[in-house]
């Protein structure tokens, strides 16, 4: 069930590692597989398991890089959907080639390797950020949050990772970034790091089942389309969002309403709909840029 994609490079079924005069016969000295369950080891076959089921919603992309290291090292031999994603994603980081150059030569190589459409959009993505998952691209944060969504009936425990530090933790903003405080009290909120933008939506033609919004007449008066920022979750939001899907988000300190949150989405002003939504009203907040003036720095509001 071996077949060679690049020189020390398989791809195969499950029953390839189940056959140890198979490897050996083949020169394969280590094993990646990506299945829902661990295979018997191999005497003599170093091994890698990524645990994942072959469906689009399972995450395979986190996972990418140190996939294809363990591929670079040991140029090894992996199953059919998802390991033939996992072979694409290292030829993709190894031979520069597209994510569909690499998934058509995975499938010249083995015909029936098939990867499904979750897993196509996450090779997609991985290109998309030059071939290295990088946490803190938008592109990354806005794919774990919608996995994380697809997850969610009754969020009660969520990842600390999901949620972005608290710019009232840390003494400094970096000059590059501008700080988003409350209008009303001054607290710092979050970073334009922590910013996920969207594609504008088509504006009051998107809201036409229903009565126009002043949101949505402002699109069609030249007005700016999105009045509020979509945004990762940040560390004070966490009470507030466990154990229920959708929620106000109120200013930590003084109380005053910001916004809004839905893991099932909300419709921008733009009308783009956004899965999920952390909303915070543009008329809620200040920008605060820091400028450098000689020696010193100086905030702009």
């Amino acid at each position: 069930g071996m077949v060679p994609v690049l020189p020390g490079l398989y791809v195969g079924g499950a029953e390839s590692c189940r056959c140890p005069e198979a490897l050996s016969a083949a020169g394969v000295v280590a094993v990646l597989t990506v299945d829902a369950e661990e295979p018997p080891a191999v005497p003599g076959v170093r091994a890698m398991h990524v645990r994942a089921r072959d469906e689009p919603g399972a995450d395979l992309l986190s996972r990418l890089d140190e996939c294809a290291a363990f591929l670079g090292a040991a140029r090894a031999h992996a199953g059919v959907s998802r390991s033939a994603a996992v072979v694409a994603a290292y030829l993709m980081k190894t031979q520069g080639l597209g994510w569909e150059e690499a998934l058509a030569a995975v499938r010249a190589a083995k015909p029936d390797a098939q990867v499904n459409p979750g897993f196509q959009g996450q090779l997609k993505l991985y290109e998309a950020m030059g071939c290295a998952v990088d946490s803190s691209s938008v592109l990354y944060k806005r794919y774990r949050l919608e996995m994380l969504s697809e997850r969610l009936s009754e969020p009660q425990d969520l990842p600390r990772e999901v949620f972005a530090v608290d710019p009232s933790s840390i003494c400094q903003t970096p000059n590059t970034e501008v700080l988003y405080r409350c209008r009303k009290c001054r607290r710092a909120l979050f970073r334009s790091s922590s910013i996920l933008s969207h594609v504008e939506g088509s504006g009051p033609t998107a809201f036409a089942h229903k009565r126009i919004t002043d949101s949505a007449r402002l699109c069609g008066s030249g007005h700016e389309k999105c009045t509020s920022y979509f945004i990762e979750p940040v560390q004070w939001m966490e009470p507030a969002l466990l154990g229920v899907m959708e929620g106000q988000l109120l200013c930590p300190k003084c109380a005053s309403k910001l916004g809004s949150f839905s893991w099932r989405g909300e419709q921008c002003s733009c009308g783009r709909w956004v899965t999920p939504a952390f909303q915070i009203h543009k008329s809620r907040v200040d920008e605060v840029r820091t400028l450098p003036v000689g020696n010193f720095h100086t905030a702009k509001t």
